[in-house]
C-alpha cells in the first residue's frame, strides 16, 4: 500500500489524473446535472454530488497509472 501511494502522489500521475478529471468530468457533469445547470437548480447535495462526479475519473485514472507503473516495475525486476 505504500508503493502505491508513493506512486500516486507522483507529478506525473497526478498530472495525468488531473487531466482526464477536466475532460471526463465536465463530460460526466453535463451529462448528468446538465438540466439542473441550466435551470440554475444548483443546492448543496447536487454540488456535492458533481464534486464525487469529478472524483470519480481521477480515481479511475490514478488507479490504472499505478498499476501499469507497478507492473513495469515487476516486469524489470524480471530481468
Amino acid at each position: 500500500m505504500r508503493r502505491w501511494l508513493q506512486i500516486a502522489s507522483t507529478g506525473p500521475v497526478v498530472k495525468r489524473a488531473l487531466k482526464f478529471t477536466v475532460v471526463v468530468g465536465a463530460i460526466l457533469i453535463s451529462i448528468n446535472h446538465g438540466h439542473a445547470i441550466l435551470r440554475g437548480d444548483i443546492d448543496a447535495t447536487r454540488m456535492a454530488k458533481m464534486i464525487l462526479t469529478v472524483f470519480v475519473p481521477y480515481a479511475v485514472s490514478t488507479a490504472s497509472s499505478v498499476a501499469a507503473l507497478m507492473e513495469m516495475e515487476k516486469v524489470s525486476n524480471k530481468r
